[in-house]
């Protein structure tokens, strides 16, 4: 079943309507179209005008997904597109811009269900607006021990007078954002985001991992401070995610986290694309300031840390009594060891 329609002057040709992209619950593509419009007065301020890597599934989530970085030779003429020089692969990649409802209809059509946009802008790619933990947990871990984790990152935060926002990934774990919106670099993000997770490993080794290890993941969090990379993308607040259901990554409260975390209910936290839906007309866009918050990351120890010093070397800092890291750690009270038990602080 194909279609034409018209939005917002963009005309535009619909394919295989009645195609079914997730197989176990039926979720068809006309299904997923309908999703992205209904949610793109949400989402589509979170994608302006940031290059775009999308994950396309044109045989459903059973089938073999491929990366498109590149606009496809076959792009209607309006979708707006940024050239972007890559080092890596020496030459330019003409990235989609998804500034608009028709782009993001466009995309939904090529079944594109995983959205994945820069942490920058593509008129200034080396300066991250945001910053992202992304916390991936290892069976039997869950996103449950994603909130205890998520939960010391806020603390650690907020005594820097910081304010951070939780997502789900729409898969297994849990991501946090810091909305910057002030001059920065990638340099500077990631070497914070690294001593935070070096940080939270050294107190909480337990349940902790700052590197990826196969090996050492069962039972733990990764703390995935590597994303704060130019050359890395996160999957987008309200992307559709290629799990056996419609899952989203969904915008949450830090009520909602603790809820789960108490309740030690996983479930508490999915949330299909109807259920998004619902959410956005009910309680609006939850992720809404991380669009223009201005927040500035703090020095690490008293001006002394020099944003060239190795990730490691900042870590050992935190160690010390008068580091500011360490002090965001003294402040939580009740604090438990790795063994369990509580100390005082």
């Amino acid at each position: 079943m194909d279609s034409a329609i018209d939005i917002q002057g963009r005309h535009l040709k619909l394919s295989n309507l009645e195609k079914v992209l997730y197989p176990a619950v039926g979720f068809t593509k006309q299904q997923v179209i309908d999703y992205y419009a209904r949610i793109a007065p949400a989402m589509i301020p979170h994608l302006a005008g940031r290059p775009l890597t999308r994950k396309r599934y044109p045989d459903g989530v059973d089938g073999e997904p491929f990366f498109e970085k590149n606009a496809p030779m076959h792009k209607p003429e309006w979708v707006k597109t940024a050239p972007i020089w890559s080092g890596r692969n020496r030459r330019t990649i003409n990235y989609v811009l998804a500034d608009d409802l028709a782009t993001l209809v466009w995309l939904a059509n090529l079944a594109a269900l995983e959205l994945h946009p820069s942490l920058s802008l593509a008129k200034d790619i080396t300066c991250p607006t945001e910053m992202v933990f992304d916390l991936d947990p290892g069976p039997p871990a869950n996103i449950v021990q994603c909130c205890e984790v998520g939960l010391w990152l806020r603390e650690i935060f907020e005594h820097f007078g910081l304010r951070s926002f939780p997502k789900t990934s729409g898969s297994k774990g849990l991501q946090i954002y810091i909305p910057l919106n002030t001059p920065v670099t990638y340099e500077v993000t990631k070497m914070f985001s690294h001593a935070l997770a070096q940080l939270l490993e050294h107190d909480h080794r337990d349940l902790v991992l700052s590197e990826m290890s196969k090996q050492a993941r069962t039972g733990k969090v990764f703390v995935d401070w590597s994303q704060n990379d130019e050359h890395k993308t996160t999957v987008a607040v309200y992307s559709l995610r290629a799990r056996e259901h419609p899952t989203v990554s969904t915008p949450v409260t830090w009520e909602e986290v603790e809820r789960a975390f108490k309740k030690k209910d996983a479930g508490l936290l999915v949330f299909e694309a109807p259920q998004v839906v619902a959410r956005f007309e009910k309680m609006g866009d939850l992720f809404e300031p991380v669009l223009e918050l201005k927040q500035r990351l703090p020095d690490l120890k008293a001006g002394a840390a020099a944003p060239a010093a190795e990730p490691i070397e900042i870590a050992a800092q935190a160690d010390e009594d008068d580091s500011p890291l360490r002090k965001a750690e003294r402040k939580k009270p009740g604090r438990k060891n790795s063994d369990g038990k509580s100390r005082k602080v």
